[in-house]
């Protein structure tokens, strides 16, 4: 972060400044956590449902804060800025210092692949431009302003992601970030039960051209038709990738091979070091945000080749005679369908040898309001379409699939229900075999990144 003075944050923040002397102090970082406040931080009081920033001001001093925002009184020895809401200040000064910023801000958002999109444009742009990424999923109200912060003075490009759970937050976001290039990956059913109806969903994420200048370029995925239209209704210009002839950016003879993915981008080869369709999406949604900093395709190409995997973004492990698909982040319809599609490309064909099965650990979508229970449905049909050998729900919406997939079955489909994940890996042991191909996939809540831990200990 680039060095400000406190009473430059007092200004932005228009904070009174209630105890302390800001003098010739300066920060030189951000704290929202008293536990890893360092000197030199600004330590934001947040508060939270479980938590108080409050109640740890002294702490954030005694570790060598230069500054505490607040938004009640506290005591403290030091220099205290009271404002009337810290997440409000928070973005308040991220949107300031992108302003004073010399680099360049690359926005995504979306319903599905927002983070893999973000990891493959950070690493194509970081072999030509000093380059700087959100950490982790660092995507909502205290995240990205964070992001932003972190920014060092030299930066040229920062890559962003704008997350939303309810109407309203990617404009704001996208206000504070100011894109250069903001990039709609895709709009699907996904936290339905805060915006109601995929039509919300996509004015939620078009908002975000709602940060860009008049020269600002707006990415949108051209494939859906219902965002395509949404986007023309806004009246403006926008660059599609896809599938379709008619996309800006177009990938063609697209084809899967296990964990990998290739494809043609105006005649060029592109080797994906990621399995499935999804990601080839992502990667033409990546090309087309690279191709606004100068890159030729050859050069795209050249660099996506290095990829590293994106963990638990079906991120692929070999686990003793195990293949498993790590995709234990999150989950909705589209991105359940689009890991399923993973595994079934693994599925070695009868002249390879011995059948492996495929194995899904499922757990359930969460926010999905009143369409979960057909949603859960419909993703227990597609595990029947794709010819699954055993399911492994996890939690009681997940039975809901289970009971779809067995009614659809036209195969010997073996199925296990568990009311919690600790049920699901105490039995471990009796449900998984050796040369087993499993997919481990389900939202936060159900915490499966225990039964990607479970396997390893177990057969690694």
């Amino acid at each position: 972060m680039k060095e400000l003075s406190v009473e430059a944050v007092s200004r932005i923040l228009n904070a009174e400044i209630t105890q302390g002397n800001a003098g010739h102090l300066s920060i030189t970082g951000i704290s929202t956590d008293s536990r890893t406040t360092t000197a030199g931080d600004c330590f934001f009081a947040l508060a939270g449902e479980r938590f108080d920033g409050h109640d740890h001001v002294a702490d954030a001093f005694a570790k060598g804060a230069a500054c505490a925002v607040v938004s009640r009184d506290v005591l403290a020895a030091g220099a205290v800025l009271k404002v009337e809401d810290t997440i409000v200040a928070l973005g308040d000064l991220a949107r300031e210092y992108r302003r004073a910023g010399g680099y360049k801000v690359v926005a995504i958002t979306g319903s599905v692949g927002k983070t893999t999109t973000r990891q493959i444009v950070h690493h194509v742009l970081s072999g030509h431009f000093k380059t700087h990424q959100s950490q982790k999923n660092f995507n909502n109200t205290i995240g990205l302003p964070l992001t932003l912060l972190a920014a060092e003075p030299d930066d040229e490009v920062i890559v962003a992601e704008l997350g939303a759970n309810q109407l309203g937050e990617i404009a704001y976001l996208t206000r504070i970030a100011q894109p250069n290039v903001a990039v709609v990956t895709n709009v699907y059913p996904a936290h339905l039960a805060g915006f109601g109806d995929v039509e919300t969903i996509v004015r939620e994420k078009t908002s975000i051209a709602q940060g860009l200048s008049s020269e600002g370029v707006f990415i949108v995925n051209g494939d859906i038709d219902i965002l395509t239209a949404a986007c023309g209704r806004l009246g403006r210009p926008c660059h599609t990738f896809g599938r379709s002839p008619e996309a800006d950016y177009r990938a063609d003879e697209v084809i899967h091979s296990g964990l990998t993915s290739s494809f043609i981008i105006d005649g060029t080869p592109v080797e994906l070091p990621l399995p499935g369709p999804g990601n080839v999406d992502n990667a033409l949604a990546a090309w087309a945000v690279c191709k606004q900093f100068g890159l030729t395709v050859e050069e795209f190409a050249c660099r996506i080749r290095t990829l590293p995997g994106v963990a638990m973004r079906a991120e692929p492990l070999q686990i003793g005679t195990l293949i498993v698909l790590n995709d234990c982040y999150n989950a909705n319809p589209a991105s359940m369908k689009n890991a399923l599609a993973i595994l079934a490309g693994l599925r070695p064909k009868a002249e390879e040898g011995a059948k492996r099965r495929t194995v899904f650990i499922c757990g359930h979508m969460a926010e999905l309001g009143a369409q979960s229970e057909t949603l859960h449905a419909e993703l227990g049909r597609e595990v029947a379409r794709v010819g699954v050998d055993l399911l492994i729900a996890v939690g009681e919406a997940a039975k809901t699939t289970v009971a779809a997939a067995r009614d659809a079955s036209k195969h010997d489909l073996q199925t296990v229900c568990f009311d919690d994940t600790a049920a699901l890996c105490d039995n471990l042991g009796r449900l998984v075999r050796e040369y087993d191909i499993i997919l481990v996939k389900g939202s936060r809540a159900a915490r499966l990144e225990n039964v990607v831990q479970e396997l390893t200990k177990g057969y690694g």
